[in-house]
């Protein structure tokens, strides 16, 4: 406890260091790895959902990092190559490593630490975000629980990490064998992915990753692994066999039910005031935006006068108000304006003409 009270506090420190001289692009949307649970020493991608910051879609971003340790010390104006995320497209930075190695730690001392803490930046610390955690799924417990299956999530989704956990200790015939496989659909079989002995790709892709003494792990994300899966399909189970090599034992049948699918809502935007004159402020705002959306950018003309602006937000809204008063203060004889608005794709979200109302 006091490791992380220490840990919080030099995030703390740090980031009241950095507010004057940094721009803050603000917190990360989502935060996910892949495997869903991995082993310290074992090769993992971090996952970072940005689009609810200011980074551009194309911007190069480094990770910095204190704790568990901290690789790229004294590089913050000029991060080093290894720190480098992989831009993944659509406001989505990946961060592919082995924490033993990158940290140059053991599991044990890893495990003993405050946790991963750190912050994502650009290449010479201009830019940067909140102080992000990212937080680790121990699972050792599934080794003394004597549970035949555990998964991590409880409930999938169809384009989202999945790892199973399988203790063959507790089904006869699985001792000492050379390998173990996933044989399975998706919707009571319906999409299929067979353990094909005789198929050297096929027994490799199903094969489970052996954790020593009859337990074993099967990572995967279902968009991925299944093939010829149509257009607009909704998983609502896994089912599932784990099968020793060349099928001398099995684990009988097994399902996952799957998470509900919800839609996104769809983007929702106005202009308010309804009604508006030459000395009110025009509120403008998008909801609900898709990811990578993080910038509305106005042009608005008013007889000869021509204003135009910004508002920054992310994936929950951006908003912003436009100073009227300011902008057309001394233009007389006008009774509209037209407004365009348009994101930081260059799509037009809005092109208007709108009223104003008549003072008395």
């Amino acid at each position: 406890m006091k490791r992380i009270i220490y840990t919080i506090l030099i995030a703390l420190f740090v980031a009241n260091n950095f507010a004057q001289a940094q721009q803050e692009v603000g917190g990360a949307n989502k935060i996910w790895s892949y495997p869903v649970i991995y082993n310290y020493d074992e090769g993992v991608t971090w996952y970072f959902d940005l689009s609810t910051t200011t980074f551009a879609v194309d911007e190069e971003v480094y990770i910095w990092i204190w704790s568990p340790s901290e690789p790229d010390a004294g590089n913050w104006e000029n991060s080093s190559e290894f720190a480098h995320l992989t831009n993944e497209g659509n406001m989505l930075w990946s961060f592919t490593f082995t924490p033993t190695e990158y940290f140059s730690m053991t599991p044990e001392d890893i495990a003993a630490s405050a946790g991963f803490w750190m912050r994502l930046k650009d290449k010479t610390g201009a830019k940067q975000t909140d102080v992000i955690n990212v937080s680790y799924t121990a699972f050792s417990s599934f080794y003394t629980a004597n549970e035949l299956i555990r998964t991590y999530p409880e409930a999938p989704t169809l384009n989202g990490g999945l790892s199973i956990l399988f203790n063959s200790n507790l089904v006869p015939g699985f001792e000492n064998v050379p390998s173990v496989h996933f044989h399975s659909g998706l919707n009571n079989w319906s999409i299929l992915q067979e353990y094909q002995a005789w198929i050297p790709e096929i027994t490799e892709k199903t094969k489970l990753k052996d954790l020593g003494n009859g337990f074993y792990k099967m990572d995967l994300i279902p968009s991925e692994y299944y093939d010829n899966i149509p257009d607009g399909f909704v998983m609502e189970n896994i089912t599932y066999l784990m099968v020793a090599a060349d099928w001398v034992a099995n684990s009988g049948d097994q399902a996952i039910n799957a998470a509900e699918y919800i839609p996104p809502p769809p983007p929702v935007f106005r202009f308010f005031p309804l009604q508006i004159s030459k000395k009110d402020f025009l509120g403008i705002s998008r909801i609900n935006n898709e990811v990578g959306i993080n910038t509305l950018y106005y042009t608005i003309n008013a007889g000869t006068t021509q204003i135009t602006g910004e508002f920054n937000g992310g994936v929950s809204e951006i908003k912003g108000f436009v100073n009227l008063p300011s902008a057309l203060q001394g233009i007389s004889n006008i009774n509209e304006i037209h407004v365009l608005v348009k994101d930081n794709t260059d799509r037009t979200i809005s092109d208007t003409t709108i009223p104003l109302k008549t003072l008395d």
